[in-house]
């Protein structure tokens, strides 16, 4: 009689049967592309590319035995069967979000990944001397500077750092506030535009709002295209930017004045200064972390020495 050895009385697929059993990165993809809505945007947060999520998908349909997303002009939309797993795998994130901080809380070790996310403007002009700070002291650490316009999860572990430009802080980050980001209008120093000003004294924003051609943004809900667009009329603006690094390179050619951080100036020797800092742009710079990410040392040690660096530089 034939004795079916002990290794495949376990092996849950048996040949010529469908490999049904997910793993939860097989959820991960299904959850990601069902929150993007598309591959592209989807292999953007996955770090993969475009065809790496593609076969992925295609894989686990096949072993599955299911359609999991509609392939539709307008994006992947989930049907009924991706709705349960995505359900399930919303379920399951938090759980394994939690693991991973709890586990890298408690890692003493001065080596591996730090991953940032924060402002493009903040990435372009303020951070990058923080970073080879941390370099020199730390150089076994790497840290991957990620920005978005979209606020990163750090409770999902899509970053472990955040800088950002705010007064409104989650109560589950803990961190410092780093000091005043101030915000000023600026021109570009040998624009014809400045011709007429004998002098390099500041001027009061009704005058700068009226008589000079603007770089206004382009309508997003944040407070400085807010500002723009209750401030500036709308026939002086000559062109307008998607954020503050595009609105000075447009500045740069010329064109008209704008509104930028003063750290950026710092950055960009050319830039002249036309008012005084508008108190009502006004906002502080947090450096913060999960709070079960707080004694790990690697992210200890960057919260250190870059936010030492970024507040001396704010100053």
């Amino acid at each position: 009689m034939h004795r079916q050895n002990s290794a495949s009385a376990n092996t849950p697929d048996k040949p010529g049967q469908p490999a049904t059993r997910l793993d939860w990165d097989d959820l991960r993809y299904i959850l990601v592309v069902a929150r993007a809505g598309s591959l592209s945007a989807a292999a953007r947060v996955l770090k993969v590319t475009h065809s790496t999520v593609l076969r992925r998908i295609e894989a686990i349909e096949a072993k599955m035995e299911v359609r999991l997303f509609e392939r539709l002009r307008t994006g992947y939309v989930c049907t009924e069967a991706g709705e349960s797993l995505r359900h399930a795998a919303e379920q399951c994130e938090p759980l394994i979000a939690q693991a991973e901080r709890e586990i890298m809380g408690g890692d003493t070790r001065l080596t591996g990944h730090v991953r940032v996310t924060t402002a493009h403007v903040v990435a372009m002009y303020l951070l990058p001397s923080a970073l080879a700070r941390f370099h020199a002291l730390h150089s076994q650490i790497e840290v991957e500077v990620r920005t978005a316009r979209e606020r990163v999860d750090l409770a999902r572990r899509e970053a472990d750092v955040a800088i950002r430009m705010s007064a409104d802080v989650p109560d589950t980050l803990v961190g410092r506030q780093l000091g005043q980001v101030r915000i000023r209008v600026y021109g570009w120093h040998d624009a014809a535009y400045l011709a007429k000003l004998k002098s390099r004294m500041l001027l009061p924003l009704e005058a700068l709002t009226r008589d000079f051609p603007w770089i206004g943004f382009d309508g997003q809900d944040r407070s400085y295209d807010r500002w723009v667009d209750a401030h500036v009329p709308s026939q002086v603006v000559v062109a307008r930017a998607d954020h503050f690094p595009s609105a000075t390179a447009l500045i740069k050619t010329g064109m008209g004045i704008s509104i930028l951080p003063e750290f950026v100036a710092q950055d960009v020797p050319g830039l002249r200064a036309l008012s005084e800092p508008i108190p009502a742009l006004q906002s502080p710079l947090w450096m913060l972390t999960h709070v079960d990410l707080r004694n790990t040392a690697r992210v200890r040690a960057f919260m250190q020495i870059a936010g030492n660096a970024l507040e001396a530089a704010l100053k």
